[in-house]
């Protein structure tokens, strides 16, 4: 499976929360229409929306669940249950919040679940630390995506985090270059990093931003 996405792009598919494109069919046809233009995987969000793709596409998936917690910062597939349900809804990988961060159900239980249920582990991380960990205990895909999201690695700079890209490449696992990889010339730098594959989500499916940033650009040249 892992071998099917080294080296390819993969498209996260996840629309703007609540948007007019917020809707099963149409992450779907989104789904379709990445693949047609050339990913080799795609990242989902929400069961509805997995079980909708799946049948729809023979590439394989990253399935997560974002849910606020409430007494936790953790979104990323939280709890044990949307991990067996991503699973039950054909992920064939299922990512998960790898930080240390406290949240429903522990880290280390989303990750057995994940195993259990013969699905692949992809540990979203923040740190070095949290992918050390990770690999640790199983998971085989460690990637990017938190950071710059945590507390610990806010900062300003709105662009990937290269040299956390680096270091991961240094750790043995499958590394997924992901968060803020919103060009092709981005996504061509993370696979000359060490990046195994390449996830861009804003950029391909979130029609609203991507409007955004050339709406804003037509303003201030006016």
């Amino acid at each position: 499976m892992l071998e099917r996405l080294r080296g390819g792009l993969v498209a996260s598919c996840q629309p703007v929360d609540n948007g007019p494109m917020d809707r099963p069919d149409i992450v779907a046809a989104m789904a379709q229409a990445t693949v047609a233009g050339g990913a080799t995987g795609l990242r989902i969000e929400g069961v509805a929306n997995l079980r909708a793709t799946r049948p729809l596409v023979d590439v394989p998936i990253i399935g997560i669940v974002k849910r606020d917690l409430g007494d936790s910062p953790v979104r990323i597939t939280g709890t044990v249950a949307d991990a067996r349900a991503l699973i039950e809804a054909g992920a064939d990988i299922v990512a998960y919040d790898a930080t240390s961060r406290p949240r429903t159900d522990g880290r280390e239980d989303i990750l057995a679940a994940i195993l259990d249920g013969g699905a692949i582990a992809m540990a979203d991380c923040a740190t070095e630390a949290d992918a050390r960990e990770a690999l640790s205990a199983g998971a085989a895909v460690i990637g990017t995506t938190l950071s710059g999201y945590t507390a610990e690695t806010a900062t300003d700079d709105d662009g990937p985090d290269f040299a956390l890209l680096r270091r991961f490449r240094s750790l043995g696992g499958f590394v997924m270059a992901e968060g803020r990889f919103n060009t092709p010339d981005l996504a061509a730098e993370a696979m000359r990093a060490g990046a195994d594959a390449v996830t861009v989500g804003s950029a391909l499916t979130r029609l609203e931003i991507m409007t955004d940033w050339f709406a804003e650009a037509v303003r201030s040249a006016r």
